[in-house]
């Protein structure tokens, strides 16, 4: 962390609307003293910006900045990658399950705002597999997808969105009659929500037009949203019988299927551990996105190995947690296009419930 290197220089003003925020060109600062605090380093460092004349803290640049707890914010980052939910981690942690849930939130946003600043710059030259993860939100009636986008070569995962859906497959006759209910309260998912994902999923790895190549199961919503676009698209489709093998033209996207059923507690099969908000679970999801691309090793049993993030030259090394937590990312210094913006402010709903909180950029990230 930033706070624990006193060779730290400020590179920037973090006052939003000092002129040296965005841009750093001819930014000055003096130092400005000290000041203590409970958690270790208990002496934080302070500057003045030359411009706005006011005063941050090396703090200020650190993602643990206005946490009473900064010591768990990384084992909280293992925690979400190791099926482990909420309630087991803030027990092993010794907090409370709301500290564990508002640090996980804060690890999401960190997280969408890493890849954004880390990932590539240009549309894809690799062929992509893009399927839909089906997990729920509150209870099985409120199924949703989350759509990735997966390279086929470098095992890349691009981007994802997410769809609600509505329940199917074998129900009862009282099940159906609960369906029911519950949709005459609180409205339908739209029948196009996954066709709109798609199209927001492919805008995002490719704005404007390209030529993408891209495999996907025979979902029909697929080549409907392909052909609202602008983007050149050579679609091929298998079957989703098809075994799931390294041979199976979808097996980038399968192979992530696993990692996020393995690795999340709120993603298995019969599990008292599901996401009661979807966001939570798109925060859960951007968290492990940042950790396949930059920190896992392709190939587990090879020590070295590369990360599908250094086999696009995005990196020279794997990074480690303390890489990626290294130091605080600014929304209002990182251009975050739809879904992302919506992910971030904690936009995204789930109709059943009558409250669901957003984020307020007031102390925290």
């Amino acid at each position: 962390m930033l706070t624990h290197d006193p060779r730290f220089v400020p590179p920037f003003c973090p006052l939003p609307d000092c002129r040296f925020h965005r841009d750093p060109s001819g930014f000055r600062f003096q130092s400005h003293g000290t000041y203590r605090r409970k958690a270790a380093p208990h002496v934080i460092r302070r500057f003045r910006c030359l411009g706005c004349l006011r005063s941050f803290s090396t703090q200020t640049f650190d993602t643990t900045y206005y946490l009473k707890r900064p010591d768990i914010q990384p084992r909280i980052f293992d925690a979400l990658l190791s099926c482990v939910a909420h309630r087991q981690a803030a027990r092993a942690l010794g907090v409370t399950h709301g500290t564990v849930q508002r640090q996980a939130s804060r690890l999401g946003r960190h997280c969408l705002l890493f890849e954004r600043e880390r990932g590539p710059k240009q549309p894809p030259a690799e062929p992509l597999a893009l399927d839909g993860f089906v997990t729920f939100e509150l209870s099985q009636y409120w199924p949703f997808e989350i759509n990735t986008l997966v390279g086929t070569q470098s095992l890349y995962w691009y981007a994802f969105t997410d769809s609600e859906l509505r329940r199917s497959g074998r129900m009862k006759t009282s099940q159906k009659a609960r369906r029911a209910e519950l949709e005459g309260r609180h409205g339908r998912p739209a029948p196009q929500a996954t066709r709109d994902a798609v199209e927001a999923l492919i805008r995002l790895v490719a704005p404007g037009s390209a030529q993408l190549e891209v495999v996907t199961d025979e979902h029909l919503a697929y080549p409907r949203a392909f052909r609202r676009l602008p983007h050149l698209i050579r679609h091929q489709t298998c079957s989703s019988r098809r075994c799931r093998t390294a041979r199976n033209p979808l097996h980038a996207v399968d192979l992530l299927d696993l990692l996020l059923r393995h690795g999340g507690a709120n993603h298995e099969r019969e599990t008292i551990a599901f996401s009661k908000r979807r966001q939570g679970a798109l925060e859960r999801a951007a968290v492990t996105q940042v950790w396949r691309n930059h920190v896992k090793r392709v190939r587990e049993n090879e020590r070295l190995s590369p990360t599908p993030a250094m086999q696009l030259g995005l990196a020279a090394r794997p990074l480690t947690p303390g890489d990626v937590l290294l130091r605080r990312l600014f929304i209002t210094r990182t251009d975050l296009p739809e879904p992302l913006r919506r992910y971030y402010w904690r936009l995204v709903t789930t109709r059943q419930l009558p409250r669901c909180t957003r984020h307020s950029l007031l102390r925290a990230a």
